[in-house]
């Protein structure tokens, strides 16, 4: 019997290093983490013809997460052609100003992190303006940064399931748009989203939380794809801490 005492004494400590905000009612668990999004690139797939796709996921998931209680002051959305939306005055996506965001939004004394890639991928990486963003400098940015904080890292990418193992930490989950070998899909002209970013928009008014997302998306993305005919199945990925697994539940969503 005495193990208990014990597991239940860590899982204190963890919620208090994880979740070190007490949320008051009617306030969101995340009214304090910083918050990053990137539209990487502006090309769709097979005519790399100029596409909104990207940004318009950049927009609409900003305008979203800020629904969920992520204030404006703490977010920073990212563009390749900046210039273009001045309505939600994006920052030059580059590796630098997205680093810099980062360390000054969590300099704040952000409680966590979140950040969201919509782009082209590569099995090398993501695409980020006219470079690849491997896995191994995302980890280092994000470590640099987000350190221990609780932190949720959503990449819509072909392939961008190669970034979960190079992520993967105790306190991080991981959302990905398909496996390491796979193809996501929806990224022409004629898509306002890419589906898996369509998904989390659609199912995120109505998850109770980050864990619940997760499964809500795959689900999503393998309806539209079965409908649609794609194959192979780009099976969006989630990998979630150990240690953060028992906290993000107690952070739920306010209703949308």
């Amino acid at each position: 019997m005495r193990p208990w005492p014990c597991f239940i004494a860590g899982l204190l400590t963890l919620v208090a290093v994880l979740a070190p905000v007490a949320v008051v009612a009617g306030a969101s668990p995340f009214s304090n983490w910083a918050a990053i999004i990137v539209a990487g690139d502006f090309h769709a797939s097979h005519t790399n013809s100029p596409t909104e796709t990207f940004d318009n996921a950049r927009r609409d998931m900003a305008l979203e997460l800020q629904r969920k209680g992520f204030q404006p002051s703490n977010l920073r959305q990212f563009s390749v052609r900046p210039e273009r939306y001045s309505d939600t005055k994006p920052l030059k996506a580059d590796l630098r100003p997205i680093y810099e965001a980062l360390r000054d939004l969590t300099a704040q004394g952000s409680t966590g992190c979140l950040i969201y890639l919509t782009s082209h991928g590569a099995p090398q990486g993501v695409v980020l303006g006219d470079h690849l963003l491997p896995p191994g400098m995302l980890d280092s940015l994000i470590g640099q940064t987000c350190g221990e904080r609780p932190t949720v890292v959503i990449i819509s990418a072909c392939f961008s399931g190669v970034f979960v193992p190079a992520l993967a930490e105790r306190n991080r989950m991981i959302i990905t748009a398909a496996r390491p070998d796979r193809s996501s899909f929806g990224c022409s002209e004629s898509n306002k989203y890419p589906y898996f970013d369509e998904c989390l928009l659609k199912v995120l008014p109505d998850a109770h939380d980050f864990v619940a997302l997760g499964p809500a998306v795959k689900a999503c993305v393998a309806r539209r794809e079965n409908a649609e005919g794609l194959e192979p199945p780009s099976e969006p990925q989630v990998s979630i801490g150990a240690a953060l697994r028992p906290i993000l539940p107690l952070m739920a969503f306010p209703p949308g």
